[in-house]
């Protein structure tokens, strides 16, 4: 297994389950391990236990209608060069009848999903994980990588979608 997901923290002490993920690594059946759903305090904690700096990842909720992450949890994660693993980046399909993100999709001769995702990819240290249940998922989301935004693409989703102002609780699904 390339990359191994703690979903939750769960009832175990995070120490033992270090212990068991460096196991893991040694007996060959994992070659990295990360976290999902671990807000500052959590990645703090974790990072200050033995052997917790070689976390690969934090897996959250990210996209553009849920930024909280932007606050506090994304710089100090590339502060530590942890990268974050977004994940439901579309929102569920909720997101793509925004107009301001179907108008800069026009702009661009694009889907609204392919801007979603452009806006996550352009992010430093973000890793996107989009479903690619269909072929045409595949194909869309590839596209994706090819879109570049604009300045004043930025900004127009930034007025749809405000970036935080203060600390909010981590989001999950």
């Amino acid at each position: 297994i390339d990359l191994y997901l703690l979903h939750w923290r769960g009832r175990y002490p995070l120490a033992e389950t270090l212990e068991a993920f460096a196991e893991l690594v040694r007996a060959g059946k994992i070659r990295y391990w990360g976290v999902s759903n671990f807000d500052t305090d959590d990645m703090a904690e974790l990072t200050g236990l033995p052997g917790g700096a070689a976390v690969a990842t934090n897996q959250v909720l990210y996209n553009l209608s849920r930024r909280g992450i932007e606050y506090d949890l994304l710089p100090w994660c590339r502060e530590r060069r942890i990268p974050i693993m977004a994940y439901s980046p579309i929102e569920q399909g909720r997101i793509l009848g925004n107009p301001a993100l179907r108008r800069v999709a026009a702009r661009h001769g694009a889907t609204p999903a392919q801007v979603a995702l452009a806006w996550l990819l352009r992010q430093k240290d973000v890793m996107v994980i989009p479903k690619a249940g269909r072929r045409e998922h595949v194909r869309e989301n590839r596209a994706a990588l090819d879109l570049e935004l604009t300045a004043e693409d930025l900004a127009e989703l930034d007025r749809a979608f405000p970036p935080p102002t203060r600390k909010v609780p981590l989001e999950m699904l």
